[in-house]
């Protein structure tokens, strides 16, 4: 932990306060033509995610937590846990569901990750934007959809369901984005 004064906040920073560990979303200094100029800082609580807005002098003090940020490879599901490889010294990790969030069924074996870590435990995890996937199942396309803007339901063969264009039928690879699980085209391989 290090401190620094309330104006040198900025976004992304993170925070330790009352033993709990906030991401900063925006930080604002505040210079009003009478009073004291303060900072205004909307953070999120790592651990449930609640949002909290503070508002501090320019010149308090607040303990900025040191997150090392590295990259790892995905092994396999462990129960709850999910086992990542860092590549270089071979060390473990093993990440709850609680961080991976509904990222997790877009997870592929190898597949490089940045993880980032405060005092050896995981606290977020950053995956590729896309993914290669194949369609399990879809509806067939009906008579007289136009080709172009007609979506249909889909299922992927890692469990989601996504809107795919009306040309796509099961067994074909496409990509999604890993954020929300939306289709982007289909895949080059």
């Amino acid at each position: 932990m290090v401190s620094v004064i309330a104006s040198n906040v900025r976004k992304g920073n993170v925070i330790e306060k009352d033993g709990k560990l906030y991401i900063v979303l925006t930080a604002e200094n505040i210079h009003p033509g009478k009073g004291t100029p303060v900072t205004q800082l909307e953070m999120r609580r790592i651990s449930d995610g609640v949002k909290i807005n503070e508002r501090y002098k320019t010149t308090d003090s607040l303990e900025k937590a040191f997150i090392d940020y590295q990259t790892y490879n995905y092994l396999y599901q462990d129960g709850d846990h999910y086992v990542f490889m860092q590549p270089e010294t071979f060390d473990q990790i093993h990440v709850g569901l609680d961080i991976l969030g509904d990222m997790a069924p877009y997870l592929q074996e190898n597949m490089e990750v940045r993880l980032a870590t405060f005092n050896g435990a995981p606290i977020s995890i950053e995956l590729p934007q896309r993914v290669t996937l194949a369609v399990t199942d879809t509806e067939p396309a009906m008579k007289g959809q136009t080709a172009s803007g007609s979506f249909k339901p889909a299922m992927l063969e890692n469990g989601v369901r996504t809107m795919v264009p009306t040309h796509i039928v099961p067994g074909v690879r496409i990509v999604v984005l890993t954020e929300d699980g939306s289709y982007v085209e289909r895949a080059k391989d």
